[in-house]
């Protein structure tokens, strides 16, 4: 598919005449333009990401550390936010750990990719009862994703 955009001032005669190219995958095609000072448009389908939580590593957990990884996948369009949630292992209380996230990366289908992490130390995990990774954007239905400690072999 090939779009133009012509714009012409009659007074001016100043013509403007951009291409974008856009490969069509499976009825979903994403455009974006950047305008003047870094303002971009995303045009596409709203797609929710599909999220997968990795706990901490054995050696990780040796050294005295949890870092916890959500990898969010295939969503559209790039202003998903990734957030976290942990409760002890009664399920009452929330446990504060360090958080750090990556912006949305671009991938070759179109869709976006991000994750996130968070850090706590081994005797904050061990104390977790479960961890969830959430991704919201706008008025979406909530995405989320639960780690039990249980779950990862290094409990």
């Amino acid at each position: 598919m090939l779009l133009s955009l012509f714009v012409s001032e009659s007074e001016s005669r100043v013509s403007l005449q951009s291409e974008v190219f856009v490969r069509r995958l499976n009825e979903f095609v994403s455009l974006w333009w950047t305008f003047g000072g870094g303002t971009r448009l995303d045009v596409g389908s709203d797609t929710r990401p599909a999220l997968k939580v990795l706990g901490p590593s054995n050696k990780e957990l040796e050294n005295g550390k949890a870092t916890l990884m959500c990898v969010a996948n295939k969503g559209f369009p790039s202003d998903w936010s990734l957030s976290w949630k942990t409760s002890d292992s009664s399920g009452s209380s929330s446990i504060r750990g360090e958080e750090s996230r990556t912006p949305g990366v671009l991938q070759n289908d179109g869709l976006y990719s991000w994750s996130s992490t968070l850090t706590l130390t081994a005797d904050q995990w061990g104390k977790v009862g479960s961890v969830t990774c959430e991704a919201t954007q706008g008025s979406q239905t909530l995405v989320s994703e639960i780690l039990r400690r249980d779950q990862c072999s290094q409990s």
